[in-house]
């Protein structure tokens, strides 16, 4: 049974989908649970309501009048303010493409339609544990990659990197693994949990997505080394 967030915590949840009856349906069962949820529409609305008070992770829907989800989720990551907001899009039960398309333009997570609230509510809670702020632990230093666990933040060459919440997992995972092997399924495990499809192409979407914002390159790694029919391997930027 999903037990009520304590009052204090108050997670601000913005729902974009045109689909009034289950926004409504959410804002009511969300509220329950002690989350404040503002809905929106149209994407424009929803836009404006991000730039006004950025919440705590955002439900998008992907098929929405005007603009899809997939140009939303774009925008959002290409705006500082929300670059690294979590993101839950709403996909077609099914639909593998869309999965894909959403995770390489930097969703967190996604949710098939139609779902269970119960289950909604998991994978807000799962993204959030995933975003907290580490216990204090020095920062990790690997050559010129600087990881700030309890800011969960990371920098390159003394340059911020704009990592969402699931590319920060993965690395983290990754470096403190450093020269071991971890298989798909070991990081899916890790860094979505046993609930998603281990079939699906979201750890390797994941990978290539760390991969560019850390300008490594597949065929000569400097951090990350594909291990071909097994996983991936973190190389200590020595490649």
């Amino acid at each position: 049974m999903t037990e009520p967030l304590p009052e204090r915590v108050r997670t601000r949840v913005l729902i974009i989908d045109d689909d009034e009856d289950l926004n409504e349906l959410l804002v009511e069962y969300l509220g329950k649970l002690g989350f404040a949820v503002t809905t929106a529409s149209h994407p424009e609305q929803g836009l404006r309501a991000l730039a006004v008070a950025p919440p705590d992770i955002l439900i998008l829907d992907v098929m929405l009048p005007s603009m899809d989800g997939f140009a939303v989720c774009r925008k959002v990551r290409e705006t500082s303010a929300t670059s690294r907001l979590p993101i839950l899009m709403l996909t077609a039960r099914g639909d593998v493409m869309d999965r894909i398309v959403g995770l390489e333009l930097g969703a967190d997570d996604y949710l098939p339609k139609p779902f269970e609230p119960r289950e909604l509510v998991a994978r807000i809670q799962a993204i959030l544990r995933r975003g907290a702020p580490a216990q204090a632990e020095p920062p990790l230093r690997v050559g010129t990659l600087e990881i700030s666990w309890e800011a969960r933040s990371a920098s390159l060459d003394g340059h911020a990197l704009e990592l969402t919440t699931a590319e920060f997992e993965l690395l983290g995972l990754l470096v403190r693994n450093s020269g071991r092997v971890l298989t798909r399924d070991r990081i899916l495990d890790a860094t979505r949990g046993t609930d998603w499809e281990s079939y699906d192409r979201s750890i390797d979407v994941l990978v290539s997505r760390l991969r560019h914002k850390l300008g490594d390159d597949s065929k000569r790694p400097r951090f990350i080394k594909t291990v071909w029919g097994t996983g991936y391997c973190f190389v200590g930027g020595k490649g």
